[in-house]
């Protein structure tokens, strides 16, 4: 983790400058899930990175761990260059996945 090329606060730098590409896809997944704009930016700037993507396609990306403007727990998964953040996904993590607080993975016993 600590060989990561990025951080939160350059997530919220790019993110503050509008700095972001919304994939076809990434669009197509907040429809579906009633997901704002709006709401996958709040996550990154209010939220913390807790899982890291070295290998990911085109760019290094990461699942950063926040709540929605309804005040629900949310992820998002985005790319960044350091330049450009990649908008992957977003999606509101179940507690079949998830312990409680919504960041660490249930291990399947």
């Amino acid at each position: 983790i600590n060989n990561f090329p990025y951080t939160i606060n350059d997530l919220r730098n790019a993110c503050n400058e509008d700095r972001i590409r919304w994939s076809i896809h990434a669009m197509k997944r907040l429809r579906e899930r009633h997901i704002t704009r709006t709401d996958f930016k709040r996550c990154i700037f209010s939220g913390d990175i807790i899982e890291y993507y070295p290998e990911d396609y085109r760019t290094p990306s990461c699942l950063v761990s926040s709540v929605s403007v309804a005040n629900k727990p949310l992820h998002t998964v985005s790319g960044y260059d350091g330049g450009i953040i990649y908008a992957v996904t977003a999606y509101y993590p179940s507690l079949d996945e998830w312990d409680k607080d919504f960041k660490t993975r249930r291990v399947n016993e």
